[in-house]
């Protein structure tokens, strides 16, 4: 009696297991896209510059907007980068490259961290930003990416 109530027992907690098992939503060979190149990837001037009077040096007007890709931050997690958008020397925008995104899990978490992430860094124009709860490995990603951007475009 007692071998067969360890059976059921055994047999009734394996099928539990083998039901709550999530699996990936990508398989086990996706690749991931390229990184964008760090660095400054665009200027925008949206004026000309004018040509300096004869006899005087030339300057050139600093542009209006600059689009700066981070380096890739590579976390436990995966891998982050982001691209920062600066214009007149404020922080404008913020967009993702790349996050992790290997289980379920990784999209639950970046969909809830990475928006929040975007909003407190527009705030406070740094990316000296506290991390997010229950995404902190994405959210040190983030951060490090952002900085390396910032430290590109000089800003701050």
């Amino acid at each position: 009696m007692r071998r067969l109530t360890l059976w059921i027992v055994s047999t009734v907690c394996a099928v539990v297991l083998l039901f709550s098992y999530r699996t990936s939503l990508h398989g086990a060979g996706a690749a991931s896209p390229p990184a964008a190149a760090p660095g400054i990837v665009g200027q925008d001037t949206s004026s000309p510059p004018t040509s300096p009077p004869t006899g005087t040096r030339s300057s050139s007007v600093a542009p209006k907007t600059l689009t700066v890709n981070g380096t890739v931050a590579q976390t436990s997690r995966g891998p982050v980068q982001v691209q920062v958008k600066i214009r007149n020397k404020r922080i404008t925008d913020v967009r993702v490259l790349r996050h992790p995104d290997n289980s379920d899990h990784d999209t639950e978490i970046n969909g809830y961290a990475l928006p929040r992430l975007r909003a407190e860094v527009l705030r406070a124009q740094s990316a000296n930003v506290d991390a997010i709860s229950g995404a902190t490995v994405t959210s040190d990603g983030y951060r490090e990416s952002l900085q390396a951007a910032l430290d590109a475009a000089h800003f701050g």
